[in-house]
């Protein structure tokens, strides 16, 4: 087992873009953390054997755990796994909960350090009012800046999100959000296309006539000045969403696209064993419930050749390493490695592929069209 992820199914308020499993509801908060802890003791010994080089808090809002829950359940991990004494440990993070009547930036930072946290993503979206009122983030961009400013002293190894693509958002305002991510020296940087998900305040507003639909070909230009001023910086596009100097790729996200065994814990939370795939339950009463008898509240699904095939064009086309043709023949044998080339020709004539080093990358041109080119190659049933 490569890494571990948790699960933090809880949220202060529903942005109107989102469609994870959480609750803005808080008051299991402390029955979900028993939870949590108990089933990572029921698990454990689908971890015998291996050390773990990543710990992922993800949501939800992991940060909006006290320290105390935060520390259980990291107790809980410590005294049941074996954890690799470099391993990544990733705290997902709001800057609002960082600047609570209650609460103390300095102490709070202080804090997830000495717990062992050595990693911050930190869900900013935008260095805008106007585009944070239109997600329903419940931060501003004056918390968002002050954070950044404070984190910076206390870890290294910071990651900000960033959304593009939002509506009314011109290229200019798109350019002064990367440069103003800049200014902050962060390492790491995760851009995603505002999509619109069905049941969703989003959708709701944009079928109603409330907001204007998410443009394509603003989305488009978006992504390639991105990449353009992000290259400039010495980023490296690692994979499609994600951008990391030399040394600060996500260990726990690149563990997911080369295809590593990880635990998903909490509700909803994912599983892959090499093989088998499991999803808990999404239903955080159910899950603390089913948990406290001692039953894994989960349904599992053995992947298909073909599955496993698919999965790994998908995975590894958003990468820069692009699809090894030997692995595929390797892992899969002459009949998937024969029928990717003759899939991948017209791709390559259209140059939206490039064959290197007997590895099929997007270009430039290609790379916002990497859903569409991996669909053409998956192997259809």
């Amino acid at each position: 087992m490569h890494s571990l992820y948790i699960h933090i199914p809880f949220c202060r308020q529903a942005c109107h873009y989102c469609d994870f499993h959480f609750s803005t509801t808080l008051k299991r908060k402390s029955e979900m953390t028993d939870a949590i802890c108990k089933e990572l003791i029921l698990r454990k010994q689908e971890a015998s054997g291996s050390e773990l080089q990543t710990i992922y808090f993800g949501g939800g809002t992991p940060s909006i755990l006290s320290s105390d829950e935060l520390q259980r359940i990291l107790q809980t991990i410590h005294e049941n796994y074996a954890v690799s004494v470099d391993a990544e440990i990733t705290l997902e993070t709001n800057p609002d909960d960082f600047f609570r009547e209650s609460t103390s930036p300095v102490g709070l930072l202080t804090n997830l350090k000495q717990l062992g946290i050595n990693r911050l993503s930190i869900g900013i979206q935008s260095f805008y009012d106007a585009d944070l009122q239109l997600m329903n983030r419940a931060h501003n961009a004056c918390q968002a800046e002050n954070l950044l400013r404070q984190a910076s002293e206390f870890f290294d190894n910071i990651s900000i999100d960033l959304i593009y693509g939002i509506p009314k958002m011109d290229n200019e305002r798109w350019k002064q959000n990367i440069q103003k991510a800049l200014s902050f020296n962060v390492p790491h940087i995760s851009a995603y296309a505002l999509t619109v998900e069905p049941n969703t305040a989003l959708h709701k507003f944009i079928a109603s006539g409330k907001l204007p639909n998410v443009n394509d070909k603003q989305a488009h230009e978006h992504f390639t000045t991105m990449i353009a001023l992000l290259e400039q910086e010495n980023f490296i596009h690692y994979e499609f969403s994600n951008f990391g100097k030399q040394d600060y790729f996500s260990r726990n996200n690149t563990a997911y696209w080369f295809g590593k065994k990880y635990m998903g814990i909490g509700p909803s939370a994912h599983s892959f064993d090499g093989v088998k795939r499991s999803w808990n339950i999404a239903n955080n009463i159910k899950y603390i419930k089913q948990i406290q008898n001692n039953i894994i509240p989960a349904q599992h699904e053995v992947l298909s050749v073909n599955d496993r095939y698919n999965e790994l064009i998908i995975t590894r086309i958003r990468t820069m390493v692009g699809i090894d043709i030997k692995e595929v023949y390797s892992v899969f044998g002459k009949k998937y490695a024969d029928y990717l080339q003759s899939q991948a020709n017209k791709h390559l004539n259209q140059g939206v592929l490039i064959l290197k080093d007997n590895h099929l990358v997007t270009t430039l041109k290609g790379k916002f069209l990497s859903d569409g080119i991996a669909a053409d190659l998956f192997m259809v049933d």
